[in-house]
Order: C-alpha cells, then structure tokens, then sequence
C-alpha cells in the first residue's frame, strides 16, 4: 500500500525561506574608496607601507615624521592607483 503525503506538508516545503543576504565586508576608513575594487585592503595598506618605508629611507629614519610619511604615502598610492583617467 502507497503512503500518501500530506498536501499541506508539500506546499510548506516549496516554500524555503528567504535566503539572508550576503554580508558585505566594511571598508577601512583611512582608505580612500574611490581605490580600484580588485585590490584588498590588505594589498592597499601594503603598498602604502612601503611607500612610507621609502619616504623614511629618503630622510635618514629620522623620527617623528612617522605620519606624515604615511599620510603622503597614503596619497601618492591612492593618485597611483586611480590613474591619470580617474
């Protein structure tokens, strides 16, 4: 003897419930979001670490210049990426 299944139960399991949607990952704040998409944030901070790097080198190391190294690496990196079409 088949079993027969119950109508109600079917249509509950068409039904499926709304799949959530995708979590986004926040950008980083100091970044400029204007960057090319294809590159991470990781990739990002580490091209501007080693223009601050170079930056430093160019001085001597000398200290207290730390943020201004990274602030000008910040927007030479940034100017680099977006292009001379950007």
């Amino acid at each position: 003897m088949a079993v027969k299944k119950d109508p109600e139960r079917r249509s509950a399991e068409r039904r499926a419930a709304p799949k959530a949607a995708p979590k986004s990952t926040p950008k980083p704040a100091s970044f400029n979001t204007t960057a090319r998409p294809d590159i991470s944030a990781d990739e990002l901070r580490k091209l501007i670490s080693e223009a601050a790097y170079y930056r430093a080198k160019q001085r001597g190391f000398q200290p207290g210049h730390e943020l201004d190294d990274w602030v000008q690496a910040e927007a030479e990196v940034t100017r680099r990426l977006n292009g001379p079409g950007r």
